[in-house]
């Protein structure tokens, strides 16, 4: 992936995943990962495939679809093999999972992902929290996963993203400094991963910083080594920061439908930013998502039939577009 001007557009996926038309911003809903880690049933298998499917149908090119991690902590996670094959039979759709360590990356890897993502925090007692591991043994993990993909020919190979969580502040440590952001993006490249994303793992963004630590990352390692940014609305910024993103040159963009999610964690980092209200935003500044919008609400209708005790957020699917704006994003 490469960063690009707003002017532009991209091509959308890996090419395992048989993208063909061109969108400016790429929106990549975790909701079947990141939203359903975070709730305590464990919703069925038809339910998860329903949605993917759906999305999908509605023009969502990039799904993470689940994790591959240890199953007796996040029993939610434990059907991600299986949700990878059917999601890789969804052609045009790039499928990405998240892997804490080698082992969930080789299970990735069999099961066939386009994609895999490794969590990497900024804040050291979250990532002992998190995935059990210091930053130098995290760094060990992605030197590890890189050896692991370079063992497969070519055309086998995932493409393989750190992420750098609480990257903007930490609810257990407090303020993360901007030089540890910048000194993990190097360190992350320089041990085989082929980029970096940002994430608000705690809702602690806001426009400026957005700005101010995608420059310094870009400064650092290239615009080409970060071009997605993962954000929270546990304070109401979400779209703005997602605005600002955009403006630095971010391509990609998470969001989980309904605003399902968080970090489990990390105290208090709730609410994903809601693929249906940023939808709805990229496409009103003039960019192109491929999503159909009308579309992408209806696919609420499966959440609201398989998880009915949870919450589902959202301004356009309560208050809905402005008159005349459909006929403008056909």
């Amino acid at each position: 992936m490469s960063a690009l001007s707003n002017s532009d557009n991209i091509s959308t996926g890996c090419s395992s995943a048989g993208k063909g038309s061109s969108v400016d911003v790429i929106i990549s809903e975790v909701g079947p990962r990141d939203g359903l880690q975070s709730i305590d049933q464990c919703v069925d298998i038809d339910t998860k495939k329903r949605w993917i499917t759906a999305e999908a149908a509605a023009g969502v090119r990039e799904i993470e679809v689940g994790s591959f991690v240890n199953y007796k902590l996040l029993p939610q996670m434990c059907d991600t093999a299986e949700m990878v094959r059917h999601a890789c039979g969804i052609e045009g759709l790039t499928v990405a999972v998240l892997v804490p360590n080698l082992r969930g990356a080789v299970a990735a890897i069999e099961a066939g992902a386009h994609k895999i993502s490794i969590p990497v925090s900024a804040s050291e007692t979250h990532s002992q929290k998190n995935v059990r591991r210091t930053h130098a043994q995290m760094i060990d993990e992605v030197r590890a996963i890189r050896q692991r993909i370079e063992e497969l020919p070519k055309a086998q190979q995932p493409y393989f993203e750190a992420g750098i969580a609480t990257a903007f502040g930490c609810s257990i440590e407090g303020h993360v400094p901007l030089s540890k952001v910048v000194e993990l993006a190097g360190l992350l490249i320089g041990a085989g991963a082929e980029e970096v994303g940002l994430s608000d793992t705690t809702g602690y963004a806001n426009p400026q910083m957005i700005r101010e630590r995608i420059r310094a990352v870009h400064c650092a390692v290239g615009s080409d080594k970060l071009t997605g940014v993962h954000l929270h609305n546990t304070r109401g910024l979400g779209l703005a920061n997602a605005a600002a993103a955009i403006d630095e040159g971010i391509t990609t963009l998470d969001s989980s439908l309904g605003g399902l999610g968080g970090c489990p964690f990390a105290p208090g980092a709730s609410g994903n930013v809601v693929t249906e209200d940023l939808v709805f935003m990229v496409e009103s500044m003039g960019l192109s998502t491929g999503i159909d919008l009308d579309k992408l609400v209806q696919v609420r209708s499966i959440l609201k039939a398989g998880i009915a005790e949870e919450p589902l957020y959202g301004f356009i699917p309560d208050a809905g577009v402005p008159v005349g704006w459909a006929d403008t994003h056909v």
